[in-house]
């Protein structure tokens, strides 16, 4: 009996458009070394999975491509009334760092908010 076939290796792409500062600091994950993002969807993922993610940041006319992996997933209906959804965590690189940073500069003050996020 042969073992049913795995997913392919080739990572799922994700785009995600933040067009607020509001909605950046409700998917964004600073507790992450590199970063990450919170990226709402109904699409299966384990933990661990590739994704690349094309990320467009509010005010930036730039898309940022990032080969992340799955480091959380929010089930559907999940306790709280939380988005379904997956936790990208950004990889360690210099591009990453950038993205980052250049996400933080855009927060600024936001970052030390008390407002709850889609992200723990």
């Amino acid at each position: 009996m042969s073992s049913p076939p795995t997913s392919s290796a080739r990572p799922s792409v994700i785009q995600l458009s933040i067009k607020e500062k509001a909605a950046l600091y409700s998917a964004y994950i600073p507790m992450f070394t590199d970063g990450g993002v919170f990226i709402p969807t109904t699409r299966e993922y384990a933990l661990g999975d590739d994704v690349y993610v094309l990320l467009s940041l509010p005010e930036d006319p730039q898309r940022h491509p990032v080969a992340g992996r799955v480091a959380w997933v929010t089930p559907a209906k999940a306790a709280g009334g939380r988005t379904q959804g997956v936790g990208v965590q950004f990889p360690t690189d210099e591009k990453s760092r950038g993205l980052k940073i250049k996400i933080e500069e855009i927060l600024g003050a936001h970052l030390n908010s008390d407002r709850p996020t889609q992200t723990v």
